[in-house]
C-alpha cells in the first residue's frame, strides 16, 4: 500500500488545524496537528518556569520530554493536555519555542517518521517547505487577519470575556512577523502549494473545495 501525505499550512488562526482534522476524518487517514507538538512542549517549559531564551535549559527539557498523539489526543509526557495548550499564554510564546533550531530539529525528525509509516495530514508552519516537501498535496490556508483575530476571539471568548478584538488582533500580527522573519523555516508558501483563502468561506466550503482538488489530481 502506497503511504501519501497531505501538507497544509498558513498563519496563525487561518483555520488550518481544524480544517486538517476533516480532511483527515474525511480521507480515513491519521492527522498529525504539529503545531500542538511545539504548544506542548511550550506548556512544559511555562509550567516549569524556564526562561524561554535560556537555550541550554530549553534543551535540557526536551531531552527529558515526550510528546505523541493517540485517539485524537495530545499527550505530554503521558499526559492528555488538549485544553492546556489552547491557552492564550501558550498562543502568545509558542512562536518563540518554534524558532528555537534543536526544538525544530527533534519534532521535525518525529513527523517525518509519523509520515514514513502511514498516509497522514499535517498542518503546521513549514509542512510542504520542510517537513514533508515530497507530500503528494499541498496547500497554504490563509485569511484576513481581521478575519483570524474574529475567529480567535469569538473561541476565547467562551472562557475569558476580559480579552478585547484589538489585543487578539495585536497578537496576531505579531505572531505572523515572528513566524515569518525567523531564520530557521519561516512561514512560507512552498512554490507548488495551492493557496486557499479562507476569509469568506466557513469550515465546510473550505474543506470541500481542498477535497476536490485531491479527488482532481488522483
Amino acid at each position: 500500500m502506497n503511504h501519501f501525505s497531505v501538507a497544509i499550512d498558513g498563519p496563525a488562526g487561518a483555520g488550518k488545524s481544524t480544517v486538517a482534522k476533516l480532511i483527515a476524518e474525511k480521507l480515513e487517514i491519521a492527522y498529525i496537528d504539529t503545531g500542538a507538538m511545539y504548544r506542548a512542549f511550550t506548556l512544559k517549559l511555562i509550567d516549569n518556569n524556564i526562561d524561554l531564551k535560556d537555550l541550554k535549559k530549553v534543551i535540557d527539557v526536551l531531552k527529558e520530554t515526550s510528546i505523541d498523539f493517540k485517539d485524537n489526543h495530545v499527550y505530554l509526557d503521558g499526559n492528555i493536555v488538549d485544553e492546556e495548550i489552547r491557552d492564550n499564554k501558550i498562543s502568545n510564546s509558542v512562536s518563540e519555542v518554534a524558532k528555537i533550531g534543536e526544538v525544530r530539529a527533534r519534532l521535525v525528525e518525529v513527523q517525518r517518521e509519523i509520515a514514513r509509516c502511514k498516509s497522514t495530514v499535517m498542518d503546521g508552519r513549514d509542512i510542504g517547505s520542510n517537513v514533508l516537501k515530497d507530500a503528494k498535496y499541498k496547500f497554504f490556508l490563509i485569511a484576513s487577519v481581521e478575519e483570524r483575530a474574529n475567529r480567535r476571539y469569538k473561541e476565547l471568548k467562551l472562557k475569558d470575556d476580559t480579552v478585547s478584538l484589538d489585543s487578539i488582533k495585536n497578537e496576531i500580527e505579531k505572531r505572523d512577523l515572528t513566524d515569518s522573519t525567523r531564520v530557521i523555516s519561516p512561514l512560507i508558501k512552498s512554490d507548488d502549494a495551492i493557496e486557499i483563502d479562507s476569509t469568506y468561506e466557513n469550515i465546510e466550503q473550505t474543506v470541500d473545495r481542498i477535497l476536490k482538488i485531491i479527488e482532481k489530481v488522483d
